[in-house]
């Protein structure tokens, strides 16, 4: 049990959004441990897909709250976000 809790304080969650005419997605979202949770939970209540990448959440993370993510990141969350659309059947042109 305790190995447990040790490891869900350690969760780190990031929540993007991206809407047409923004330059970059914005982190409207992010938390460790039990913010985390609650911020998986968020989405997964409201339908939208979790994916897990320790490393891009770390490096979102730094990004202040309400804030575009920086140039270096765009790659990665283009891509992932690609593939998201992909998989719910939306066009991504």
């Amino acid at each position: 049990m305790a190995r447990e809790r040790q490891f869900n304080d350690q969760r780190m969650a990031a929540a993007l959004s991206y809407k047409q005419g923004f330059y970059a997605p914005v982190v409207v979202a992010k938390g460790k441990g039990i913010m985390a949770e609650a911020i998986i939970a968020c989405a997964k209540e409201a339908g939208v897909y979790v994916h897990e990448s320790p490393e891009l959440v770390t490096l979102l993370m730094q990004v202040n709250l309400d804030e575009h993510i920086p140039a270096e990141l765009y790659r990665a969350v283009a891509e992932l976000l690609v593939w998201i659309y992909k998989m719910e059947g939306k066009e991504t042109g």
